[in-house]
């Protein structure tokens, strides 16, 4: 919009110059002066290196109408991860931090929970329970606390609480623990005609209230796991009901199947930081085109954190091993950030 305002300034500026040229009986200038407004360079928290490197050549290359590489728009997708990749990941899952907030506010109707795992493990803040209760423990919580109702009710819940959560850590809002470098990537790719979408093994309808207001993508590019839900008529009206039953696990293989299902392109540029995202790196490596897949590797303890092959969350193993064989691009958070989140800016 800044570039288009500034577009009409120059064309009424030089409409302007012609008439009075004209006036005085001269020919006005055939071509603008240049102008001396520098362009910005793209994406500016990234040290220079190649990692950036690597984006900015990929995308000249699949935008240039001239490359043996070039890429229509409607074919540029780009698919991103959330955890770990747009935004912090440690030291949980925020989700898992929303369903415990969940299982406290709703504990008093459930006096049962008192003595019940792992719902007494959320109640006595007992971490080292809760994260041996495994992935049939946390299920439990997500069904107890996300499901029962209908999909504006639990909308409005994911709404307060985003907009009142804090880190546990920084003490920041949890929308503000979002990679500034990954920001001026997503607009960095729809500046040049990529279509960006959430590819997260977060739930989908957790995601979608708030990522278009944060990250700039509207509900209907992200992609997340999901429960099942169910049509009734209450009060004579229609709504969605929230069942506590999976309908679909988007993380690992199931990334390529909820890109098929949801988006119905393969993407040419894949971005993930765990072993959960490695699926989808493959599948989209995996193009008869040009492509980018790129890592994001949490190697910096001091602005952020440092994790990868033995990390509970967000671990990065395998994954790493099939950059180096493939050639990926693996971002040293350390090395190529500049700045982690904005706040450190302030």
């Amino acid at each position: 919009m800044m570039w288009a305002s500034r577009r009409m300034l120059f064309v009424n500026a030089a409409l302007a110059a012609g008439a009075v040229a004209l006036a005085i009986g001269c020919a006005p200038q055939t071509e603008a002066p240049p102008s001396s407004e520098a362009i910005p360079e793209p994406l500016p928290s990234w040290s220079e290196g190649p990692a950036k490197g690597a984006i900015t050549d990929f995308v000249t290359r699949v935008t240039d109408p001239a490359s043996p590489d070039f890429v229509p728009a409607a074919e540029r997708i780009a698919t991103f991860d959330n955890d770990g990749t747009l935004w912090a990941e440690q030291p949980a899952y925020f989700q898992l931090l929303f369903a415990m907030d969940r299982v406290r506010a709703l504990a008093p109707e459930h006096p049962e929970w008192a003595t019940t795992q792992p719902f007494k493990a959320v109640l006595d803040g007992d971490m080292e329970a809760l994260a041996a209760a495994g992935e049939h423990g946390l299920l439990e919580l997500v069904m107890a606390s996300h499901a029962g109702m209908t999909t504006l009710e639990f909308e409005e819940i994911v709404k307060d609480w985003i907009g009142s959560a804090r880190h546990p850590k920084t003490g920041q809002p949890l929308t503000q623990m979002v990679y500034q470098p990954m920001l001026e990537l997503l607009d960095y790719l729809r500046a040049n005609g990529f279509k960006t979408f959430i590819v997260s093994g977060g739930g989908i309808e957790f995601m979608r209230p708030w990522t278009e207001e944060v990250y700039g993508i509207p509900p209907e590019q992200v992609v997340g796991s999901s429960i099942k839900t169910r049509f009734e008529m209450r009060d004579g009206g229609p709504v969605l009901i929230r069942l506590p039953e999976i309908d679909f696990i988007d993380d690992k293989e199931g990334k390529p199947v909820g890109i098929h299902t949801h988006i119905g392109r393969r993407p040419i540029a894949a971005f993930g930081n765990s072993d959960g995202d490695l699926q989808m790196l493959q599948w989209t490596a995996a193009g008869d085109g040009p492509s980018l897949c790129l890592y994001v590797h949490h190697t910096d303890a001091e602005r952020e954190w440092s994790y990868d092959r033995t990390s509970h969350v967000g671990r990065l193993d395998q994954g790493l091993e099939e950059a180096e064989a493939r050639g990926w691009t693996v971002v040293d958070m350390t090395k190529d950030w500049k700045t982690v989140f904005a706040f450190e800016n302030r």
